[in-house]
């Protein structure tokens, strides 16, 4: 008999079936919305995210789906919903967490150091004025290295191609040494060079046991890249293992008329799409 994966139940005033989390799961929401004024950018999302995958969120522009993930975090308030890590509130789980966000929304004028930036990622174990000692100094380098950028390390960030901050910013997530990682877009605007660096280094991350959930917009690379899919459109549209929610007609709900049927026929082709 398979063994029934341990759950715990969210006090947010809906039904205790409906609220069932896996106590696993590294990332559950649960009837989370976040509200731009009048209009509802996310509508009451239920989502859980499995352990040890990468995870993807798609869906067309203005779907919601930064938002999620920054409604998520906190870095934006939601109107309502609950958020676990782990199985815990998230608000007792930080720690755990390394966050990516959008190159577009750093700025990169500030006068500091590659090395500073990435040094940022390890102010959880000395505090903010803390000093390095020469092992955690290490780390820092250990981390530019894996991303290619350990030759860079004294330059200002700012002096950097946009693939280079990218780079950079997913060294201070890898110094963080989290168990969950979120990444907002991770492969936008960056050459291809860096984007195979960057899903190399995620992909590593999984092997090692952790969890990585990212905002993504090029449909042909899902299968390549992820496991698991979640589509959103302002709501929950389908969620599930590539192989499984990754359809033509998942897709076709979740972009409607924004999803050309000539652009169907090339992720059929290069994705095996179902």
């Amino acid at each position: 008999m398979r063994r029934q994966q341990p759950t715990i139940a969210a006090e947010n005033g809906r039904t205790a079936g409906a609220a069932l989390i896996p106590a696993t799961a590294p990332l559950a929401v649960r009837g989370l919305t976040v509200s731009y004024g009048e209009k509802p950018a996310v509508f009451s999302v239920d989502a859980s995210f499995p352990a040890e995958s990468m995870s993807a969120i798609i869906g067309p522009n203005g779907a919601g789906k930064s938002t999620l993930l920054k409604a998520a975090l906190g870095v934006i308030p939601r109107l309502s919903g609950e958020v676990y890590v782990f199985g815990e509130p998230i608000e007792k789980a930080r720690a755990r967490i390394a966050y990516v966000p959008q190159r577009a929304s750093v700025d990169w004028d500030f006068p500091t150091t590659v090395m500073d930036v990435v040094q940022m990622g390890l102010y959880r174990k000395v505090g903010l004025l803390g000093r390095l000692s020469g092992r955690l100094a290490g780390v820092a380098r250990d981390c530019l290295d894996r991303v290619g950028m350990a030759d860079f390390a004294h330059r200002q960030i700012g002096q950097l191609s946009g693939g280079q901050q990218q780079r950079v910013f997913l060294a201070r997530a890898l110094a963080q040494d989290a168990e969950l990682y979120l990444l907002d877009e991770p492969f936008a605007g960056v050459d291809a060079a860096t984007e195979r660096a960057i899903i190399d280094v995620l992909k590593l991350l999984k092997d090692e046991g952790k969890s990585v959930v990212a905002v993504h917009h090029d449909l042909s690379t899902v299968r390549s890249y992820f496991d698991h899919v979640f589509l959103i459109n302002v709501r929950r549209m389908a969620e599930g293992p590539v192989d499984v929610a990754f359809t033509t007609e998942n897709l076709q709900a979740t972009y409607g008329g924004r999803l050309a049927a000539t652009h169907l026929d090339e992720l059929s082709v290069v994705g095996g799409l179902a």
